[in-house]
């Protein structure tokens, strides 16, 4: 078999078992109202929390600093690449998390996977939750330290990890969770987390990507929503979800943003990102800082969505946030749910595996601060159809 069949030969296997993504094309802005391949659906499959990829003052930013700056810096960050730009933002930033410092990289991928290796080492311990995110998971497998897992959300067996851990003499020990899971909607219980942590001299890594412009007072995250600021020691979160752009950062004291500036290959080796995105993200926290209300109106629709959710008869697992997964079991059943959706007019995808376990498929639907009580109407009316027709929901 030569390589071309090899890799033919492994996206039909995944085709036979509906393990294959059937990507859409999204045609203009990430709307309630959006175009997808050709057709007018309502969008429920997008982490637009509050609605601000298409805010008037985050594109009139973007337009601003191309005038200003142009299209791009032309060099990664530590040669010619830091624009007056990106030390606004990582200022904002840091006045937004309520900390000393804060560190931007081109994608909450990129941070994770330059941050978490770059901070430990042979001689450290990493102990990460078992349902923790892929971009997680591949910062730890480059991590030359000693990994452990706890079980998800299971403060006993983290108490446990810790407590056998405590005997070896590890020079650093770490903590890492997600803050909000992005396939269930749980949140971490990062208040027992930090008790439990800090009693065995450990320190804590979140990930706040699904939990940023979502949680705490004005979307500011886990921490602030647990009233934790001060106590956390590495803060890490995404712009590409809640605040409507792109881009990754870490947050915390001075001295992780100096050693992260020197130490994060994927911060040193990738071209810095260019000035329309990075004023983007000022403007969406500048934003966030002056008016809650798109987080007020966010939590209301995902309140009465889940509500009518529940009213139908569908199981929406352990989800606490504005993802809501539609759980259906069968990787089969949710392609088929999703299709049918798609031809009712409604945008959402079918999580399958090996995103999550087998049996543990699902529709993974998603409502904004932006969606009208028509929208979440029309597609709470649509989900109830495609629900009938499959056998899915109250009976």
């Amino acid at each position: 078999m030569d390589f071309e069949q090899f890799l033919s030969s492994e996206v039909n296997a995944l085709r036979d078992k509906n393990l294959d993504w059937k990507v859409r094309t999204l045609e203009g802005s990430s709307v309630p109202r959006a175009r997808v391949s050709g057709k007018d659906v309502i969008m429920l499959c997008s982490n637009n929390y509050l609605g601000l990829s298409n805010h008037p003052e985050l594109k009139e930013a973007a337009i601003k600093a191309i005038q200003t700056h142009g299209a791009g810096s032309g060099s990664v960050r530590v040669i010619a690449g830091t624009q007056d730009l990106h030390l606004k933002l990582e200022k904002t930033i840091a006045r937004f998390k309520h900390t000393p410092a804060a560190l931007y990289f081109q994608t909450g991928f990129a941070a994770n996977q330059g941050a978490i290796p770059c901070l430990t080492g042979e001689g450290d311990l990493l102990i990460s939750d078992e349902l923790n995110h892929g971009s997680i998971i591949d910062g730890v497998r480059l991590s030359k330290a000693e990994r452990a897992i706890f079980k998800h959300k299971n403060m006993e067996d983290l108490e446990r990890v810790l407590k056998e851990a405590k005997a070896k003499n590890h020079r650093n020990v770490f903590v890492i969770t997600d803050g909000v899971f992005s396939m269930d909607g749980d949140i971490a219980p990062l208040d027992k987390i930090e008790k439990i942590a800090h009693e065995y001299g450990a320190v804590i890594y979140v990930d706040d990507a699904h939990g940023d412009g979502v949680l705490g007072e004005h979307g500011r995250g886990i921490v602030s929503h647990f009233k934790l600021e001060g106590k956390i020691e590495m803060e890490m979160g995404t712009f590409s979800k809640g605040f409507g752009v792109v881009g990754g950062y870490v947050a915390g004291s001075q001295a992780l943003y100096d050693y992260l500036q020197n130490k994060a290959r994927s911060f040193l080796l990738s071209g810095s990102a260019p000035p329309a995105t990075v004023a983007a993200c000022t403007a969406s926290l500048e934003l966030l800082e002056s008016d809650g209300s798109l987080v007020a109106k966010l939590w209301e629709n995902t309140k009465y969505f889940k509500g009518q959710l529940a009213a139908m008869g569908f199981d929406t697992g352990e989800s606490e946030t504005p993802i809501t997964p539609i759980m259906l079991g069968e990787s089969k059943l949710a392609q088929d749910f999703a299709s049918k959706l798609f031809e009712e007019g409604v945008f959402a995808l079918p999580i399958v595996f090996p995103m999550v376990a087998q049996g543990k498929a699902r529709i993974r639907t998603m409502v904004t601060a932006a969606h009208s009580r028509q929208d979440l109407d029309d597609a709470l009316s649509a989900i109830e159809k495609v629900g009938k027709k499959l056998g899915v929901g109250k009976k």
